[in-house]
């Protein structure tokens, strides 16, 4: 059984293909464990078998939880509720749309400047903070649970974390604007609305290959940026209270998905 997940404000939500679990610390002390079955599409089966579309599919159940999730907690746990990184993701479309609205320099430098901004303020905004000491609590609770061993000793750094998405989805989404600008339709809303998912889909394809061929050296490369962004701003070391945490949310999903406890 394959696992992922993200952290939350004060707490780690973690996936299964059919079930999610989440666990918060509250102001009081206490942990809120919460949990519940993954929305499914109509046609999955079919769909997951067609490549781009299948990927699509797969980030569109994961992110389908989180309102499940926030209706659960009934507190504001979601990472995009965090003031510091709200603040920071308008400020970075802000600037995105000026550059992409300017028709100065190359489209190739000017898509790569939208790159870099886009996520500039949101990494500032994550480093050593307490949404990425949860980030590090879910990705060490997901490695002891695939190797067996103690969360503590385990890495930071986890080679499925959505964060190595970053190197697929600015090479997939430089190769659609440029597309869309060399067919004069970027400011056509259902052809950029295409692309988006277009690009999505392969950066997602590139992403599930990286995961079955990590010795690859072109997997190696392209999810290396992913993990120097761990390692630098999304990640940091969690206490021992924010292992705990992300334990129990892990303890509730194998207990739905009718898995033996993690030792």
């Amino acid at each position: 059984m394959q696992l992922g997940g993200m952290a939350l404000r004060d707490g780690v939500l973690l996936q299964s293909d059919a079930h999610w679990a989440a666990a918060v610390r509250d102001e009081g002390g206490g942990v809120k464990v919460v949990s519940g079955a993954k929305v499914r599409v109509p046609g999955r089966d079919t769909l997951r078998r067609l490549p781009v579309v299948r990927g699509v599919l797969r980030l569109g159940e994961a992110l389908a939880v989180l309102p499940s999730v926030r209706r659960a907690t009934g507190a504001p746990v979601l990472p995009q509720e965090d003031p510091r990184l709200l603040a920071a993701t308008a400020a970075s479309a802000v600037v995105t749309v000026a550059l992409r609205s300017s028709a100065k320099g190359s489209p190739l430098l000017r898509e790569l400047a939208v790159a870099g901004v886009s996520l500039a303020p949101v990494l500032l905004a994550l480093r050593d903070s307490r949404l990425s000491r949860y980030h590090g609590a879910e990705h060490k609770s997901v490695a002891a649970f695939e190797s067996g061993g103690d969360p503590a000793a385990a890495g930071k750094e986890h080679a499925r974390c959505g964060t190595n998405l970053v190197a697929p989805m600015v090479a997939t989404s430089l190769a659609t604007n440029l597309v869309l600008r060399a067919a004069g339709r970027e400011r056509q809303p259902v052809a950029t609305f295409v692309a988006g998912l277009v690009s999505i889909g392969t950066a997602m394809e590139l992403f599930s290959w990286m995961g079955r061929h990590p010795d690859h050296p072109l997997a190696r490369t392209l999810g290396r940026p992913g993990l120097e962004l761990q390692r630098l701003f999304t990640t940091s070391e969690p206490t021992e209270d924010q292992l705990d945490v992300a334990d129990l949310a892990l303890k509730e999903l194998l207990r739905l998905e009718g898995e033996p406890p993690a030792a």
